[in-house]
């Protein structure tokens, strides 16, 4: 049996994660509550929300719902449990999902680097042309103006030339 996911949320009281399904052959609306049991203000949301996606008990609930979803509201649980607002959590949780084009990330360490690398990933794919969009075009050609007068560079010049 498939279920489609609709929707997928958090309740703080008690922390568990709710998620809004339907049945494939059915369409009568349900709602599953999985309760989140030994997670704590220092506990690691992306391997909390791997356990649960893999859970045999929740697998085949969670198909429709991604990883990044689980992992954003364990990170609300989780700023919940140390004290923050959901206003709070929410800023601080799209802090760490964007990137800076200024950082350096020849300064990161291997962790940082690969998830600074899986969201650019998840960013390019989302803003991608596919061929089955309605707005893809194969081949474009674009004509930039010539308006001003192209500056020499020294590096493009032959080396016998003279500038």
């Amino acid at each position: 049996m498939t279920y489609i996911a609709k929707k997928c949320g958090i309740c703080f009281q008690p922390p568990s994660i709710i998620l809004i399904y339907k049945e494939d052959s059915k369409d009568k609306t349900r709602q599953r509550i999985m309760p989140v049991r030994n997670f704590s203000k220092f506990s690691d949301c992306s391997m909390a929300a791997e356990q649960l996606k893999n859970n045999p008990r929740h697998k085949a609930y969670l198909e429709g719902v991604s990883l990044r979803q689980l992992k954003k509201l364990y990170s609300l649980l989780k700023g919940h449990l140390g004290g923050e607002s959901l206003a709070e959590s929410l800023e601080k949780f799209q802090q760490e999902e964007t990137i800076d084009p200024e950082e350096d990330m020849n300064k990161l360490d291997d962790k940082e680097l690969a998830k600074r690398k899986s969201i650019m990933d998840e960013l390019f794919e989302n803003n991608r042309k596919k061929k089955d969009d309605p707005d893809f075009i194969y081949d474009i050609e674009v004509e930039f103006p010539q308006d001003e007068q192209l500056e020499s560079c020294g590096w493009d010049v032959e080396s016998g030339e003279e500038i």
